[in-house]
Parts: structure tokens; sequence; C-alpha cells
């Protein structure tokens, strides 16, 4: 009887184990086969733009205008800070320039004044230059009188009193030429020390030009820092966590919390840099995401990185420290969705587990 049991149980045996061998040659075949078509890998995950809220002055936080996963448009108010400081700043810095306008406009007034002034000492030397030309005419005048009188004094033709009126003519002549020429001397020296003024005042002028370019460059800035009291979206999008409470004190450069532009997402692919000998730019690619497997995303390969993963590492191994091991690495491979008007596109989130294979011909 045992005899007859073991003989019958050898065709079943024999049944299973071709069933096997069949299944796993058939199997292993396929995959061969669809090796040489395909490359796939499951080390991928959804990107996409990730825009972090960063205040770009210091302040207390008034309101805060969102919520958690709340959606907003480019533009939307998202958190108002305390602005009465930097009010105060722009009006300071709209007085500092009223000042430097007045100092400016009394400079040109000065200017003007001293202008007047060139005009007036200019129009006195003239003056003066014409005066001392008559009154050398009425010396040479008075000279030539002297002289002759000088001469008939002698012989007694004229009486003493004729003299000396030529001599005084002659002294008063004199005089009234040296008093001409020191006036001159003095309406030459005015105009000089006028001009030396006007142009002392005109390097004012230059200075307060200067200074009111400066104080309005600091009144946009005062107000540039005033407008960046008011937070607003940097794009369209999904808000993250907000961690952030009305009352808290934020630094200029903090990063509170991020929006995430979920209307363009694309996948970043690792794969082994064995896998790359066929791998090019334009290739379909199926996606099967771990949060829809019954759908396939047609996609197509569109980049490589620049290098692999490990160098951008925050600390990226140094081979030639003398511990070198061989390891495998991996390239970031960038593949972006062609069908963007899926539905279930839409709903794929940065950071999902997602399976890439990439028909290579």
């Amino acid at each position: 009887m045992s005899t007859k049991g073991t003989k019958r149980k050898k065709p079943v045996f024999i049944i299973i184990l071709a069933v096997l061998v069949i299944g796993g040659a058939w199997f292993g075949i396929s995959k061969y086969i669809h090796s040489l078509h395909h490359e796939d890998t499951d080390d991928a995950q959804v990107s996409a733009d990730i825009s972090p809220v960063i205040p770009r002055v210091a302040g207390y936080v008034m309101d805060v205008a969102v919520a958690d996963n709340q959606r907003v448009k480019k533009g939307d108010t998202l958190m108002i800070l305390d602005n009465r400081d930097y009010v105060i700043k722009v009006e300071q810095a709209e007085a500092a320039l009223q000042i430097a306008q007045s100092s400016l406009n009394s400079a040109k007034a000065t200017t003007s004044a001293a202008k007047a002034n060139i005009a007036t000492s200019q129009a006195s030397v003239g003056t003066a230059d014409a005066q001392i030309e008559a009154a050398k005419v009425t010396l040479w005048r008075a000279t030539q009188d002297y002289e002759r009188y000088d001469n008939l004094i002698k012989d007694h033709s004229i009486t003493q009193q004729q003299y000396e009126q030529a001599l005084a003519a002659r002294q008063s002549a004199e005089k009234q030429l040296a008093i001409l020429q020191e006036q001159k001397k003095q309406a030459t020296q005015q105009t000089n020390a006028v001009a030396v003024q006007s142009n002392a005042t005109a390097s004012q002028i230059n200075v307060a030009d200067a200074t009111i370019r400066q104080k309005q460059v600091e009144v946009e800035a005062a107000k540039l820092n005033l407008s960046y009291t008011v937070i607003t979206a940097p794009q369209d999008g999904l808000v993250s966590k907000v961690n952030v409470q009305p009352g808290q004190y934020v630094q200029a450069g903090q990063s509170l919390f991020s929006i995430v532009h979920s209307e363009k997402v694309w996948v970043i692919a690792n794969f082994k840099e064995t896998q790359l000998d066929k791998m090019k730019e334009g290739q379909k690619v199926i996606i099967k995401a771990d949060a829809y497997p019954g759908h396939g995303f047609e996609a197509k390969l569109t980049s490589f990185s620049p290098a692999t993963g490990s160098t951008f590492a925050l600390l990226p191994p140094d081979n030639a420290s003398g511990n070198f091991v061989k390891v495998v690495q991996r390239l970031p491979v960038k593949i972006e969705f062609t069908d963007m008007a899926d539905p279930l596109v839409k709903k794929l989130r940065p950071g999902m587990n997602v399976m890439v294979d990439v028909h290579l011909n």
C-alpha cells in the first residue's frame, strides 16, 4: 500500500515542480525582456515649488490673516506687523528732507544776492574807472596851468594869488585822483570778496543738492520698510502649518511658514548610476503613486541633475580619507507630468512616494 501511495504522489509532485519551474522561467524572462526596454525605481517623490514666507523687517505681529492649509492667491495679505515705529521713521525722514530743502533754498537766495552784489561792485569799478579818467584829465590840465603860472611868476607877470590858485588846483586834482584810485581798489577788493563768497555758496548748493538726494533716498527707504509691515503671498498656493501668533516678535529674515505652489508639481526620481546608460531626455515615463495605485500618470524625463545626491549632502563623503568603500551612487532625475489636466495630478502633494517606469525606446 505504501508503494502505491508513493507512486501516486510522484505525478502530483512533478506537476507542481513543473509549474514552479515554468512560472519562474516566465517571470524571469518577462523581467529580463522588461529590463531591456524599461528602467524603474521606487526611490522617487513628488516635488513642487515651496516659497518660504520671510518678513523683510522686524516687528510684533498684529494680525495673522491665514490659517493652516488655506489656499491663497498672489498678493493676498498673510500677516500684518505693528507699523507705528516705521510710520515715525517715515515722518522723521520727511522732516529731514524738508530741512535739507530749506537749506538749499537759503543757499540759492544767498547766491542770488551775491550775484547782485557782484554786479553792483562791477558797476562801481566801471564808474571809478570813468571818474579816474576824468580826474587824470583834470590833473593834466591843472599841471599845465601850474607850469605856465610857475614861469610867469618868475617874471612877475602874474600875481602871487594866481600862482597859489594854480598850485592849489594841481594839488586838489592829485588828491582827487588818489581818492578815486583808492575807491577803485576797494571796489575791486569787494568784487573779489563777493565772488569768493559766491563760489563758496555755489559749493554749499552742491552739498545741499547731494544732501537732498540722500534724504530723498532715506524717505523712500523708510516708506519701503513701512510697506514691508504688510506681508503678502508671493504666489498662488496652499499655506503650510502657521506657527505664528498675534503679539509674537519676528525677526527680519526669519522663516515663518511656507506656501506650496500645488498647481505645478513634478517628480524627482533617484536612479542608480548603473541605470543611466540608455536613459535620455524626452523619454516617456509612467508614474504610479502609492496614494493612487490603480492609476498611471503620463510623464516625460526632462533633465538630469549635474551631480549625485551625495555630492549635495551637508557632509559629502571624502574618499581621499582612506576609508573608501565603493557604493552605487544615485543621480536625481527630473520628470514632469505631460497631462496636467488629469484631476489626480492636482491631488498629488510634495513628498508623496511614487513608482517611476522610464520607457527606453
